[in-house]
């Protein structure tokens, strides 16, 4: 099992992801390879450290997240060695060969991004928006072995087949009033681990989202506030989403971007869902819809 996370941010992999691929880890052990991809220098992102200093001590809590989580971790590159600019990230030729060569490259099973927004009341995040896009666009060329070997030469006589995966969406807290989920993964018994790796971000966590305003949090002094903090998170997240729990939940849309699996694929691949057969009715109609099966 092979499992590839694609975002525009350090930390969006943490508040999204991070359970499931904790699950998988634990139940798969070394048949299981999880690795994430961040697609910004994360150097926009506060307000009293430098351009510089914010980059460079945002890739530093990423890489210890990665060594807590035993997880890959790698920062997008274009193919010009440059690492995107974040807050301006913009579908270009140069953002689609640099996801088309991370994919093709790992060839994951499963493939988690950010949501694409239909909805222009809801709000978005640029680089959220962007990634979402870039990775629908691209999608289909993950199996078009010359699409862009202008960027990334290679033998054009010598092509062999890549696999293409699954693509889900995770939650993005930046679209208010617009997420919705198929798959609800129950992450309760990893909640620990959740809140270790995201306070890993200690120059988000404790000093950028209490400041910038929107998250309405107070900033926490040790671990354990962080963690009851997250827990709030978690249960508003479910009362959004209409979801009967307070357990920490995971959640995620199928798409039919890549991919088209079905539902008892699904249910053996993932982790246990606390999602009912009444609430997997309409996504079963979807995917049966999407093979050309009803």
């Amino acid at each position: 099992m092979k499992a590839l996370f694609i975002h525009a941010h350090f930390d969006d992999y943490e508040f999204t992801t991070a359970g499931t691929f904790e699950l998988w880890r634990r139940k798969l052990g070394e048949r299981f390879r999880g690795r994430v991809v961040v697609c910004c220098d994360g150097q926009a992102g506060h307000h009293f450290r430098t351009r510089e200093e914010t980059g460079r001590i945002r890739l530093a809590e990423q890489e210890a997240s990665a060594r807590l989580g035993r997880y890959e971790f790698v920062p997008l590159r274009l193919p010009d060695g440059t690492f995107p600019r974040e807050a301006c990230l913009q579908v270009t030729p140069e953002l689609l060969a640099a996801l088309w060569k991370a994919i093709r490259d790992f060839e994951p099973d499963y493939l988690f991004c950010p949501p694409l927004g239909s909805d222009p009341l809801a709000g978005i995040h640029n680089d959220h928006e962007t990634v979402a896009e870039a990775v629908r666009r691209v999608a289909y060329m993950i199996n078009v072995p010359h699409a862009f070997t202008p960027e990334y030469p290679a033998d054009e006589t010598a092509s062999v087949p890549c696999k293409v995966p699954v693509i889900l969406n995770v939650h993005d807290s930046y679209m208010h009033g617009a997420n919705a989920c198929d798959l609800a993964v129950d992450v309760e018994k990893v909640f620990d681990v959740i809140a270790g790796l995201a306070w890993c971000h200690q120059s988000q966590i404790r000093e950028w989202l209490p400041w910038v305003g929107r998250h309405q949090m107070a900033v926490p002094d040790s671990l354990e506030e962080w963690t009851t903090t997250l827990r709030a998170r978690s249960k508003r997240k479910n009362r959004e989403l209409g979801l009967a729990t307070e357990r920490a939940v995971e959640v995620f849309r199928v798409t039919a971007w890549g991919a088209v699996p079905t539902l008892e694929e699904l249910r053996r691949d993932f982790p246990p869902l606390f999602s009912t057969e009444r609430d997997l009715e309409p996504l079963a109609r979807r995917l049966a819809k999407w093979r050309g099966e009803a």
